[in-house]
C-alpha cells in the first residue's frame, strides 16, 4: 500500500462482507472467500467487522447492503454477477443506491476481449450491466468486470476471479495501522485458565485476548491469541499471559 492511503495511527478502517447466493445458504457451494478476504484485510490494516450471507432476493440484498455500507468504511460483496437469471446483484446494488443500470460500453469492450461477436450473446451481456456512476473492477481471469460504487466493491463469487479483483481494489483502499497478533500455546484446558486469563485481560484493557481450545496428540489444549496495534502493549500482554501460564502449570 502507498503511504497516501494510510489514515494514521489513531484511525480504524472497517469493512464488512456481503455474500450473496442461494447456493451458499443451501450448502451446495462451500464459501472460500470469507477467510481469504478476512486475512487480506488484516494484512493491509483494515478490520473486518461483520459478514452476512443473503439469498438471491433483491429486497434482502438491498436491505443488507444499505445497513452495512452505512456502518462500515467498506463493503465487499461476492456472488451474483454472472450471466444467468438469478444473478441479480448488480440490479440490487443499483436499487440500493437509487441509480439506473444499463449495459456499460466499457464492460462490453472488456467482454469483447474474450468473446467473439457471435458468442457475445444476451446472457453474457448481462455481465456488462453496471449501475450508473460505478467504476469497473478489472478481471484478468475471465474479463467480466466487477464494479465499485460509493464504498461498495462488487466482486465475483468464483474464488480465483474474486482474488484477482481484490488485488485490483486493494491499492485504492484507505488503510489503518495493521493489527498485530501473537499466539501462546497454553498446555492447559480452556477451563483451567479462564479465571486467570480474565484477570490478565482486565490488567490490559487496550489489548484483545482470546482463548481457542483444540485437541493435540497430548490431549485437550488451548491457544491464547493476543492482539493489538501497539507492539509494546502487545509484548507486555503476551508476557503477562506467559507468566500466568507458568504459574498455573507449576501449581503455585
Amino acid at each position: 500500500m502507498t503511504d497516501q492511503n494510510n489514515v494514521g495511527e489513531s484511525a480504524v478502517v472497517t469493512a464488512a462482507i456481503l455474500v450473496i447466493g442461494d447456493e451458499i445458504l443451501s450448502g451446495r457451494t462451500k464459501d472460500k472467500n470469507i477467510g481469504y478476504i478476512a486475512e487480506y484485510m488484516t494484512n493491509i490494516g483494515i478490520d473486518l467487522r461483520e459478514v452476512r450471507i443473503v439469498a438471491d432476493v433483491t429486497e434482502e440484498i438491498v436491505a443488507a447492503l444499505n445497513a452495512l455500507r452505512a456502518r462500515y468504511s467498506y463493503v465487499f460483496t461476492t456472488g451474483g454477477i454472472g450471466p444467468t437469471h438469478d444473478d441479480i446483484t448488480a440490479d440490487a446494488v443499483a436499487a440500493a443506491f437509487g441509480v439506473a443500470i444499463d449495459h456499460d460500453p466499457r464492460a462490453i469492450a472488456m467482454l469483447a476481449e474474450r468473446f467473439p461477436p457471435d458468442q457475445l450473446n444476451a446472457a453474457r451481456l448481462r455481465m456488462a450491466r453496471i449501475p450508473a456512476g460505478a467504476e469497473l473492477i478489472a478481471n484478468s481471469v475471465s474479463k467480466a468486470p466487477g464494479f465499485t460504487i460509493g464504498n461498495v466493491h462488487v466482486m465475483a463469487g468464483v474464488p480465483a476471479i474474486m482474488q484477482a479483483m481484490l488485488d485490483v481494489v486493494a491499492p485504492t483502499l484507505r488503510t489503518g495501522v495493521r493489527m498485530l497478533s501473537e499466539t501462546v500455546q497454553a498446555g492447559l484446558r480452556e477451563g483451567d485458565i479462564g479465571t486467570e486469563l480474565a484477570r490478565v485481560q482486565q490488567a490490559h484493557p487496550d489489548v484483545a485476548i482470546g482463548s481457542y481450545p483444540f485437541f493435540s496428540d497430548a490431549g485437550p489444549d488451548t491457544n491464547v491469541v493476543v492482539r493489538s496495534r501497539d507492539p509494546v502493549r502487545l509484548a507486555e500482554a503476551v508476557e503477562a499471559v506467559r507468566q500466568m501460564l507458568v504459574t498455573l502449570r507449576s501449581g503455585s
